[in-house]
This record gives C-alpha cells, sequence and structure tokens, in this order.
C-alpha cells in the first residue's frame, strides 16, 4: 500500500448542501416518477395515520366505522396541510400527518374518570371526540400565536447547528422504542420487510440493478406490495388460526376492520361530531403537547432541507412554517410508521441531524461536553419515564392534579423535547461570551442565510409565490 499523501490529510470540507441529491427542492422529477413516488409517500405516512386511529378510537368507544371515518379525516387534512406547508409555509417537501406526540395527552383525556358515567360506547366516542376537539383548536391557536408572531423565531435564530445535533437526531432516534416492537409483534412479517427494504433500496439500486427506477426510486413501494401480498397468502393459509389473539391482530391481513367499515364517498366537514367542548385541564395538556410538536416538528424540517439539497431553512420561515401546523392540527413530523420501514426512515433523519457536526469544532471539550450530555439525558430520562409507567402504570410525578402530571411527563416523554432543552440552554450560557465559542458552535456558518438579502439561494428555496413575500420577509 502506497504511502498517504501530505495533502490527502485534509479534513472535509463542510458542505451547506448535500451532493448526489437527483431531485432537489427547485427541480422536480417527471411525472411518471412524481405519481409513482408520490404514492409511496401516502402508503408510508398511512401507517402512522392508521396506528394513532387504532390506538385511540378503541379507547374512546368507536368501533369498526368510526375508526375509519377517523383515519379518513386525518388523511383529508393531512392532504390540505401539505399542500399549504408546500405552498405558502416552510415550503419544504414533507408531509404532514397524525403525530404521535399527541397520542399521550390524548389517552389522558380519554381515560378520563368524567366520561365512565356514559354507557353507550357511541355516545362516548362522540363526546370524547368533542373534548378533543376542544383541547386541539385552543392548542392550535397557541401553537399558531408563537409561529405567527415569530415567538417561535427568536428561539431559531439563536440556535446554533451544535444545539440542533442533538434534538434533530433525537427527533428521530428518540422513537427507537417503536421500531423493532413494533416488527416483533409480527416477527415473521415485519423482519422479511425490514430484510426487503434494505436489498432493495442499498443493495439492488446500486449493485445488481444501478440505476433501476424500480428499486432506486419505488423501493418502499416494491417491498410493501411484496410483503403484503406474503401476508395475505400467510392468513389464507391458515397460519395464524392457532395464535393468540393479540398475535392474529398484528400479522393477520383481515383484522383492520377499515375496508369493510369505511364508506365508499364521504366528505369530511368542520364539527361533524358535534360542537367542541372546551375544559381548562385539557387544553392545558394539549398545549403542552403542541410546544413539544413544535420542537419535533423543527428537528424534522431541519432534517428535511438536508434531503431536500436546501440551504438552513431562516428563522422566520421555520415559524411561518410551525404557525400553518395549527391551521389543521394534524401534524408535526413528515411521519413515516410501517413498523419495519419506520426503522430505516428515521435512522436516515438521525444521520441528518448528525450532519450538522460538520460545522461545529469537535476537538473542543465545551462541544463534547453539549453533545455527550443532551444526547445522553436526551435518551435516558425518557427511558425513565416511560419504565416507570410500565411498572406503576402512572408517571414519576403523580400529584393530586391529573392535568399537570401528565404535562410534566408529555415533557419528559419526548427525547426531542429533552434534548432540545438541555442543549439550547448549555449552549446558550456555557461560556457563551468567549469569542472562539462562536464559530465553535458553528454560528456563523447559518447567519447567512437567516435573511434573503444575504445568500441568493435562501430566496431560491424559501420565497413565497406570487409576490407575497414583499409582505413576509425573511429576518
Amino acid at each position: 500500500m502506497a504511502p498517504v499523501k501530505a495533502e490527502e490529510l485534509v479534513a472535509f470540507t463542510p458542505k451547506e448542501q448535500y451532493d448526489g441529491v437527483d431531485y432537489c427542492i427547485t427541480s422536480p422529477p417527471p411525472w411518471l416518477t412524481t405519481v409513482l413516488v408520490a404514492f409511496q409517500h401516502y402508503l408510508v405516512m398511512l401507517g402512522t395515520t392508521v396506528i394513532v386511529a387504532t390506538i385511540l378510537v378503541p379507547l374512546m368507544g368507536g368501533g369498526h366505522v368510526e375508526k375509519a371515518i377517523v383515519v379518513q379525516t386525518i388523511l383529508f387534512l393531512a392532504g390540505i396541510n401539505t399542500l399549504i406547508q408546500v405552498h405558502v409555509g416552510t415550503r419544504l417537501p414533507a408531509v404532514m400527518g397524525a403525530s404521535l406526540t399527541y397520542i399521550y395527552p390524548s389517552v389522558a383525556i380519554i381515560l378520563s374518570p368524567r366520561f365512565l358515567v356514559i354507557i353507550d360506547p357511541f355516545e362516548r366516542f362522540v363526546y370524547t371526540m368533542r373534548c378533543l376537539q376542544g383541547a386541539l383548536i385552543i392548542a392550535g391557536v397557541v401553537q399558531a400565536v408563537f409561529g405567527f408572531f415569530g415567538i417561535w423565531r427568536i428561539f431559531i435564530r439563536f440556535l446554533s447547528p451544535l444545539a440542533a445535533v442533538p434534538f434533530v437526531t433525537l427527533s428521530a432516534l428518540g422513537l427507537f422504542y417503536f421500531a423493532f416492537p413494533g416488527v416483533a409483534k409480527c416477527i415473521e412479517v415485519g423482519l422479511p420487510a425490514l430484510i426487503l427494504l434494505l436489498l432493495f433500496a442499498e443493495y439492488a439500486a446500486h449493485f445488481f440493478a444501478r440505476g433501476s427506477f424500480l428499486f432506486g426510486r419505488c423501493s418502499v413501494l416494491v417491498t410493501v406490495l411484496i410483503v403484503w401480498i406474503y401476508a395475505e397468502i400467510l392468513t389464507a393459509a391458515g397460519a395464524y388460526n392457532e395464535r393468540s389473539h393479540v398475535t392474529q391482530f398484528s400479522c393477520r391481513a383481515d383484522r383492520s376492520g377499515l375496508i369493510h367499515g369505511a364508506p365508499w364517498v364521504r366528505f369530511p366537514y368542520p364539527f361533524q361530531w358535534g360542537y367542541p367542548i372546551f375544559y381548562a385541564d385539557d387544553i392545558f395538556v394539549m398545549i403542552v403537547a403542541s410546544f413539544v410538536s413544535m420542537i419535533e416538528s423543527t428537528g424534522t424540517l431541519m432534517a428535511v432541507t438536508r434531503y431536500a439539497g436546501a440551504t438552513f431553512c431562516p428563522p422566520s420561515v421555520l415559524a411561518r412554517g410551525i404557525g400553518l401546523l395549527a391551521l389543521t392540527r394534524v401534524g408535526s413530523r413528515r411521519v413515516i410508521k410501517i413498523s419495519a420501514l419506520f426503522m430505516i426512515f428515521f435512522s436516515l433523519f438521525a444521520a441528518a441531524g448528525l450532519s450538522f457536526l460538520q460545522y461545529c469544532n469537535l476537538n473542543t471539550l465545551r462541544t463534547k461536553f453539549i453533545l455527550s450530555i443532551s444526547l445522553f439525558l436526551g435518551l435516558s430520562i425518557p427511558q425513565y419515564f416511560r419504565e416507570y409507567e410500565v411498572f406503576y402504570v402512572f408517571g414519576p410525578v403523580h400529584t393530586h392534579s391529573p392535568a399537570f402530571n401528565v404535562i410534566v411527563n408529555v415533557i419528559f416523554s419526548s427525547p426531542a423535547t429533552v434534548a432540545a432543552i438541555l442543549a439550547y440552554l448549555l449552549d446558550c450560557t456555557h461560556t457563551y461570551w468567549d469569542g472562539p465559542v462562536w464559530k465553535d458552535r458553528g454560528f456563523h456558518w447559518w447567519e447567512k442565510f437567516k435573511d434573503y438579502r444575504h445568500d441568493p439561494r435562501s430566496e431560491e428555496f424559501y420565497s413565497l409565490p406570487y409576490g407575497f413575500s414583499k409582505y413576509f420577509p425573511s429576518f
């Protein structure tokens, strides 16, 4: 082996945009590719929507029909929210969907003793849904205020790459407890799906089928199709007839009840379950969940900027997107949770978070301290809260105020939120005034993207259509 030349021993140069992105944020693919990949996104996002409805609707007293209507409503509003985000929000190619952040507070509201007096399951479902609507409406208003009045922009303006690494990374890695446990619920279907996706996306597309449209662009679509047929064969062959009810629910291809329960044509409309009901405790719980959602949304949108081949998103644009998220109350992240695919997708988002390290000086103890403490406690504290709840049914905070208990448990059960709080506070307070620290934390790399005038790419990627940018400038 030849000796390494001195000129080769040079650190990699930080890059503001990813190389190798075939279709970036301003260069759309051909129509056939667009339609197929869009349908692939829809299939992947459908997994999260069904999971959320499957968890919440039965607890509320609803059956297959109600679950199908909830799924339909979420999908309808997700489509509207995605169109709004793409046109007048952040303008990033992010699909908006049902957020897992709201499951915990929603379950806490659903299990409230005041609903136990309602005997009829359908009446309990309707009444509970009206209470959830009321809480979500007020939480949405608060989030809109944070976004449109520039409060969230202040948070983003002081965010450096160093502080962004932990919470962008844990926006993905923080969901590790959903990943393989979800696959293991039906290992004979989930594990083949995971292996096939790896083979198609990473090996087939780069080795024996290099440049293949089928494997390079539609690996998820091909995997879902093959695994669904495989699951149907196992179901029809009676592979689960003697298994437990839990296994049958997770593995059989005929147990969701959505196809039989869904109406052929139905148009969702406002207050379709009745006028909202407002309870103070429910509202406070949802406002806190909305705050957690804003942090996780910001981390996800920052990851999307990397994979879309865009530059850092200006603070005013991120705040605008956060405000628009509140309009339909359906999303905090680009969602994909068909369990086997979930692991692949969020591992990529974690990589996007780690890529911000290229802007930081990793040779200082300050950088290592902030990264290590925020990543370690960002995973450790939420894990403690989850394990405590598994053993004792309630969280570590157990006062006489159920609303306060849920508020604290929601905040500290989110890895991204814990990591964001720690990293942001440490980065903005620990020797912040020292001159070299400004460069060590990578702040100077993002400074020029905070105004359209400093870099023409910011205006190209994030300016509003139809000349609206003059009414909503970046600052």
